[in-house]
């Protein structure tokens, strides 16, 4: 059998994708070479009871800050719940979009709000800041707010491991429309996607764009010219209406072909 090449980080290459290839756990801190650490519980469980790795298999431990570490799981006493780690080798590993998207999404059902923020976090989504719009059908107080939101950056944490992320993008809840649409001001493209718009996307310029999609029924008039006197330009997606948990993700994809992404 030919011998694995040991370079790291270029597309394809035989270590990249042997790391892929491992499954890929969570851990946000004390990762190092040569470390040997305790994994979180949760972690324990999804490596022996949902994935059932033994003592000896390969994993790959990513720490959401951009770094991800080689490690072979180690005996543990008999019955543990939890299993160690000896970290062999690793370090920063970049897989990110070149271009940095945030996304202002007006919340709809959970459902839909769950398979869009997966689908955001694969393509690359930087940022996501979720919102009620007036015409939302999702309203949340603070303690489901809370909820809500330990839900989402859990299901961000699983896209990361799951498409070779180890960066994990920021998710918020914002309290009101005006707070997440300022938010992205730093953006340098800033668009509001709506069906009606004169004109479609056009390629960013300056690395980053804020993308806002509003609720099945769209923005209200007030919302758009709020939207408007942010900076906020509008923008078409074709001549079809996209639902709103497949607007942005269209969005995404189309700004990221422009930039070169996929070439």
């Amino acid at each position: 059998m030919r011998r694995m090449q040991r370079a790291r980080g270029a597309p394809g290459d035989s270590s990249t994708l042997r790391q892929m290839r491992a499954p890929r756990l969570f851990v946000s801190d004390g990762l190092a070479v040569g470390q040997t650490i305790v994994l979180p519980p949760d972690c324990s469980h999804h490596a022996l009871r949902v994935l059932r790795l033994r003592l000896h298999d390969a994993v790959t431990l990513f720490d959401g800050k951009g770094n991800e570490f080689e490690a072979l799981l180690l005996p543990e006493a008999a019955g543990a719940s939890q299993c160690r780690a000896k970290i062999t080798r690793g370090g920063p590993v970049n897989r990110e979009a070149r271009l940095r998207v945030t996304i202002v999404q007006a919340l709809s059902a959970q459902e839909k709000i769950d398979w869009f923020l997966e689908k955001a976090v694969e393509l690359g989504a930087d940022r996501i800041i979720l919102v009620c719009a007036a015409r939302s059908i999702v309203h949340l107080s603070a303690a489901r707010r809370q909820r809500r939101l330990e839900r989402c950056q859990d299901i961000a944490v699983a896209a990361c491991s799951q498409c070779g992320r180890n960066h994990l993008p920021a998710i918020e809840i914002a309290e009101n429309l005006g707070a997440a649409l300022d938010a992205a001001q730093n953006a340098s493209s800033r668009w509001l996607l709506e069906p009606s718009a004169p004109t479609g996307l056009r390629a960013a310029h300056g690395g980053s764009v804020a993308l806002a999609v509003g609720p099945e029924g769209g923005f209200a008039p007030e919302e758009i010219a709020l939207a408007h006197s942010l900076g906020y330009l509008s923008a078409h997606l074709g001549q079809r209406i996209l639902r709103t948990e497949t607007a942005a993700l269209t969005a995404i994809c189309a700004l990221l072909a422009l930039e070169g992404e996929y070439s």
